[in-house]
């Protein structure tokens, strides 16, 4: 049997169509369209579902790549939210995730996985494509907000930020932990 080809690609208005069909006609989850992050709770919440697509579908009209799909053989199977921290207007009302220092990061908000994908080991490789994506684009510090498990599986509507083993598996390191359950993992690209 032959080893399944995986590639990732930003998502622009060409693979609209693709992110749309990954998602779902729920938006992923509960009709946030990966806003959840990008939004203040109030205009997050009140946008649900077709509000939250159009804001998404906005943002990459305007030539914004709010984050790549990875594709297994051709087919969009995974998401991954990335982009300069400063975009994730949730991250800045957080006290867990309060920056770590004054550097300048990447941030990786969200995964999603289609389900029957799940299981495979494609978050790790969602992780390695977001460095790649964010170091093409200048980044120096990729960040992310995982969950840490403690020995038993957490529910796919849990799992949105990533699990930290994974980031682990993907190379980041721990920089800070003020939460028990939610460290902040880092992989720093090294110049060159």
């Amino acid at each position: 049997m032959q080893a399944a080809t995986l590639d990732y690609r930003p998502l622009t208005t060409a693979n609209w169509a693709d992110f749309e069909r990954l998602f779902g006609s729920r938006g992923a989850c509960g009709g946030c369209w990966c806003m959840s992050w990008r939004l203040a709770r109030a205009a997050f919440n009140q946008g649900k579902g077709g509000a939250n697509r159009s804001a998404m579908r906005a943002l990459v009209e305007k030539g914004d790549e709010p984050g790549i799909l990875l594709y297994k053989d051709g087919l969009a199977v995974g998401w991954c939210s990335v982009a300069p921290r400063t975009e994730f207007v949730a991250l800045s009302r957080s006290r867990v995730w309060a920056p770590v220092d004054d550097r300048p990061v990447w941030s990786i908000s969200c995964f999603f996985v289609a389900k029957e994908h799940r299981n495979q080991g494609l978050s790790v490789e969602l992780l390695r494509a977001a460095v790649t994506f964010a170091q093409s684009r200048g980044a120096r510090i990729v960040e992310g907000y995982p969950q840490e498990l403690d020995g038993g599986p957490l529910p796919a509507s849990f799992a949105w930020t990533g699990i930290a083993s994974a980031y682990r598996k993907a190379g980041f390191k721990e920089a800070l932990r003020r939460s028990e359950k939610k460290p902040i993992m880092r992989y720093e690209i090294l110049p060159g």
